[in-house]
């Protein structure tokens, strides 16, 4: 091109430092090629980091995907790139958004909503929509479900020992059964639900066992004591608004402590001696009582016949009174003035006497 001819048309060149002519004027100076990092000749700006770093991008791009690397059609498989980009984003976020837009909740369950971290509501069993994830979270706490708390010897404790209202010392073990009531009040009233329940429950025991006797604990007043916990430890934690339901307490355990365990038992054996020992005595009592009440009982019948007749409720009574008396001597009374001088009683008393001897081996054989 004959502005890239050093020569001046006759031949000869141009001096060395004057500058190619062209037919248009002056050659415009050369555009300095951009250098990351600013070093001396080239920019170095932010923009122009911007400008290579999307660059890159997008010769990464167009390698990556197949044909992409065509000399012609760059700027056409950029934007092929960048739209394949777009969808695959948009892909994901309605994917993401599907999948945690919806919830489910069981039968025993119930679902505590919370937008940002604060409550909004709680629903019911079944299929619910919410706003997707991070900004709506669901908790399901199983309010149906029963819970137990063992406190004692069964939760592995060597010993709980409790004193009682007369300055005893017992050793007790028990479990608390509970539920959840109100979920929301549940989960953001107490920072740990069962070691309160645990507290209360040890709280409200040995309130109840300060006030009654050794043998009451460890016999007929169990149940007694049992529903007075839960009654109390219903009341503390309704003061605490903790959601929770005490089902029921159940004694499992109620002995002395093991150090007095022998010396307790043979306490206990002599005081059933004693109890049945006091029973017999009240047996008997109850028998000779019976007895007496029956002969009172018969006086007052003979009582009542005699004041209807005096007279002949008298001699009858005299005469029974005298046959019990005189029915086994060898005597026979008479009264005066009505029998002969003489009567042969020797005789009749040998003919008795004959006749029972003849009855008597009959009666053998008839045994």
């Amino acid at each position: 091109m004959p502005w890239q001819d050093n020569s001046d048309g006759s031949g000869s060149k141009r001096p060395e430092g004057e500058g190619p002519k062209n037919p248009w004027g002056d050659a415009p100076p050369k555009r300095p090629v951009p250098q990351r990092g600013g070093g001396p000749g080239g920019t170095g700006g932010p923009g122009n980091d911007i400008e290579a770093f999307l660059r890159r991008t997008q010769d990464k791009l167009r390698d990556a995907i197949p044909g992409g690397g065509g000399g012609g059609g760059g700027g056409s498989s950029t934007v092929n790139a960048g739209r394949l980009a777009a969808y695959g984003v948009a892909g994901i976020v309605l994917l993401w958004i599907a999948m945690t837009s919806t919830f489910r909740i069981n039968a025993q369950e119930r679902g505590v909503v919370m937008r940002f971290g604060k409550y909004v509501e709680t629903v019911g069993p079944g299929f619910h929509f919410k706003l997707p994830a991070p900004i709506d979270t669901v908790l399901k706490p199983k309010v149906e479900q029963v819970n137990s708390v063992d406190i004692g010897a069964s939760d592995g404790a060597a010993e709980n020992l409790m004193l009682t209202g007369d300055q005893n010392i017992i050793d007790i073990a028990y479990a608390v059964r509970w539920k959840i009531k109100n979920p929301e009040l549940y989960l953001f009233e107490l920072a740990q639900p069962e070691q309160t329940i645990r507290e209360t429950a040890e709280s409200a025991m040995r309130s109840e066992i300060g006030k009654a006797r050794l043998n009451d604990a460890i016999g007929p007043q169990r149940a007694q004591i049992a529903e007075q916990v839960r009654e109390r430890m219903q009341e503390m934690l309704d003061s605490y608004r903790g959601g929770i339901e005490i089902r029921g307490v159940d004694i499992k355990q109620a002995d002395p402590p093991a150090a007095v365990d022998e010396a307790f038992k043979d306490v206990s054996a002599a005081q059933q001696d004693a109890q049945q020992a006091l029973n017999q005595s009240r047996g008997y009592a109850q028998q000779l009582l019976a007895v007496a009440q029956g002969a009172t009982a018969a006086f007052d019948a003979v009582y009542a016949q005699y004041k209807l007749a005096p007279e002949v409720t008298r001699k009858r009574m005299y005469l029974e009174t005298m046959e019990d008396v005189l029915g086994k001597t060898d005597m026979t009374v008479i009264e005066p003035g009505s029998v002969q001088t003489y009567l042969p009683l020797s005789e009749v008393q040998r003919r008795a006497a004959r006749s029972a001897a003849a009855a008597a081996p009959a009666t053998e054989q008839a045994k």
